[in-house]
């Protein structure tokens, strides 16, 4: 078996910072009417400024494949380009299409070689997924390196354009049309961009994170879903697909919109996830003073406190000060949010050799962890 190593990252973060009071104003108003939501919204999850692959008019200006290949491009120079590369492993829960995948809509741009390919479907784990393929191929030797990304475009998704025949359909129904809050809320926790790492069996010149461990849980045999699109959830909690919805129902019902059962969503997603860190830790024989930074994706900052208080009623004592997140500034960008973070650390030159790292990515879809420990070299 080799050791694994992230040698290189890079991002890409599309056009200029959308700032909280320009959000509506590119996303739009459903019904021409300001969202109820939106200031209760962006004041609990603390984003301040976040990406759109769209112009401050609404002009779409990258898709999610373009993104990634941008993002990839970042970590090319003399020493590593794209015909060095010899795995491309992504994840991303917005692809362009259903299918050709990700992945070969991803390999289409780079242009290289013949290399394998990789996609990882889901929500937030998709890019921890991603990572663990490619760590587990350099591992196992099926490969020298791996190109590992996550990326989201999810602004197109939340066009009020996308809800208009839905309140059609209420107004003729004779009922108040707002859009059901699971819906409208996310409206303004979502953002766009993409991250990618280099995985090699060696070290790099700069910094370098060696890959320690990887660990990721599932809770999906004993809870409903609790974030999903292409569906709609029925009164028994199961989901009904968007294949056997009519095509009308497809509008009316807004049945590709992005929702999210809040309910659900906080009730579990910081037990569980304080649950799987305790047991990550202990599997593998880590103390929670060993860990010098905590990367922990968190969709708002309203979990932080909940977090931090659900840690240490586990034993888990990680003071907040080695926290590291930059939700604030760019936003909840889902599968890629891991990633950057990753490369702003990397490249933030705090880090000291010897140092460990703690990467912790929840995903609300139907409650999945994952889990990435690592030490600076």
């Amino acid at each position: 078996m080799f050791d694994v190593y992230i040698t290189r990252s890079g991002k890409f973060l599309p056009n200029e910072k959308v700032t909280n009071d320009e959000m509506e104003g590119i996303l739009g108003k459903i019904d021409d009417t300001a969202s109820k939501a939106r200031r209760i919204v962006l004041r609990n999850n603390g984003i301040k400024t976040r990406y759109y692959a769209m112009d401050k008019d609404g002009n779409i200006t990258h898709n999610n494949a373009e993104l990634t290949n941008l993002a990839i491009e970042q970590m090319y120079d003399e020493d590593f380009t794209k015909d060095d590369v010899e795995l491309l492993s992504v994840g991303t829960s917005s692809p362009d299409n259903l299918f050709p995948s990700h992945a070969s809509m991803v390999h289409g741009l780079m242009k290289n070689h013949s290399i394998e390919l990789n996609s990882s479907s889901g929500v937030c784990c998709a890019g921890m997924n991603a990572l663990k393929f490619g760590y587990l191929s350099i591992k196992s030797g099926n490969t020298n390196n791996a190109v590992c990304t996550g990326s989201e475009r999810s602004s197109t998704w939340m066009l009020s354009d996308k809800f208009e025949n839905e309140i059609i359909n209420l107004k003729k129904l004779e009922e108040q049309p707002v859009i059901a809050f699971k819906k409208d809320f996310l409206r303004w926790m979502l953002s766009d961009g993409a991250g990618a790492l280099l995985l090699e069996n060696k070290p790099g010149n700069d910094v370098s994170l060696k890959i320690e461990w990887m660990e990721a849980y599932s809770f999906a045999h004993e809870l409903e879903a609790c974030m999903y699109a292409g569906g709609d959830k029925l009164e028994d909690g199961t989901l009904k697909p968007w294949q056997d919805y009519k095509p009308q129902e497809w509008l009316t019902q807004s049945v590709f919109s992005v929702k999210q059962d809040v309910k659900l969503l906080d009730k579990y997603v910081i037990e569980k996830g304080a649950d799987c860190t305790k047991n990550a830790l202990e599997k593998n024989g880590v103390k929670p003073e060993e860990i010098d930074y905590l990367l922990p994706h968190v969709s708002s900052h309203f979990f932080v406190e909940k977090l931090d208080a659900a840690y240490k009623e586990r034993g888990l004592d990680i003071p907040v000060e080695k926290w590291f997140m930059n939700l604030s500034e760019v936003g909840n960008v889902g599968a890629a949010s891991i990633y950057l973070m990753i490369e702003e650390l990397m490249h933030s030159g705090k880090l000291k050799k010897g140092q460990k790292i703690l990467a912790v990515v929840p995903e609300s879809g139907r409650f999945s962890y994952a889990f990435a420990y690592m030490t600076v070299c």
